[in-house]
């Protein structure tokens, strides 16, 4: 163990068994590498989401050290990345939005999103350690949810071939877990609107919430993530029968996306499938 600190690339895995969210440690650098590893699709289940949220909080309440092998380090990087070949996050759980839209379970809703942003906030705000730099790097794609979270990391590091987008106004919704807050501060709110909404002014759902987001966003506090929080929950519960249908078609995406990898792009896939439901 005394020579630990002088290994370079050695990284030495540490943190809860059987753990949807692998971390390692590299001792000669002080970073943290944390990885997505999700049964099933790459999105952030509950289960995912606890995960990173037991980790996290240990490194936030231990002032940004780790304890590996007996021994404690001070992180001075923490690396999120993807075990999943090709793909960093999907986003949120939409198979599930659907069960609890249609259940009109407004409670499991709000749970769901709070837990996102218990994860986000932490590390918004570098774990409340001043140097320790954070660092999404996206190997696929990042796309809803999964790009919020590499939004929330001080640097992004992209591989050419990463895809990174919101495909929440496809079903009438919006980026609720932090993308307005994250983006408006890195392009300004003007271009953030366009990301998100991306010129489809015809689903009116998303688009009222997201002018209703723009009253809320000016500095980045827990209070702001909540509030955009409770907005998204009211509009996905506002979500009509063609709205979790498209949900749904972006859901069967992504398990082609997984399953045989025929899905390039998940948003133009399920758009596809809802054109040709058109014409049948």
């Amino acid at each position: 163990m005394s020579n630990l600190r002088d290994a370079v690339g050695l990284c030495i895995p540490y943190g809860k068994a059987n753990s949807q969210y692998e971390t390692e440690f590299e001792p000669a650098t002080g970073t943290i590498w944390g990885y997505f590893k999700p049964r099933g699709t790459a999105c952030f289940s509950l289960g995912l989401l606890k995960d990173i949220r037991g980790h996290d909080n240990t490194l936030a309440t231990n002032g940004g050290k780790v304890e590996v092998e007996g021994v404690t380090f001070t992180a001075n990087h923490y690396v999120l990345a993807s075990r999943t070949p090709r793909v960093f996050n999907l986003g949120g759980d939409l198979a599930l939005f659907v069960l609890l839209i249609k259940a009109r379970d407004r409670d499991a809703l709000a749970h769901y999103a709070k837990l996102c942003i218990d994860n986000m906030y932490p590390r918004i705000q570098s774990f409340s350690c001043r140097n320790l730099t954070t660092i999404s790097l996206v190997q696929g794609d990042a796309l809803g949810g999964g790009f919020e979270c590499a939004l929330s990391s001080d640097v992004i590091v992209a591989e050419e071939s990463a895809q990174m987008g919101l495909p929440e106004i496809l079903f009438n919704l919006f980026p609720g877990m932090g993308a307005y807050s994250l983006l408006a501060r890195r392009i300004g709110m003007r271009a953030a609107e366009e990301l998100i909404l991306a010129k489809n002014a015809k689903r009116r759902n998303g688009l009222q919430a997201v002018h209703r987001v723009r009253q809320l966003v000016h500095p980045v506090t827990r209070e702001e993530l909540d509030a955009i929080t409770d907005t998204w929950v009211d509009a996905a519960l506002l979500l009509e029968d063609r709205d979790l249908k498209m949900m749904s078609r972006i859901v069967r995406a992504q398990m082609r996306r997984m399953e045989s990898g025929d899905v390039v792009d998940v948003a133009a896939a399920a758009m596809a499938e809802e054109r040709l439901a058109a014409t049948a």
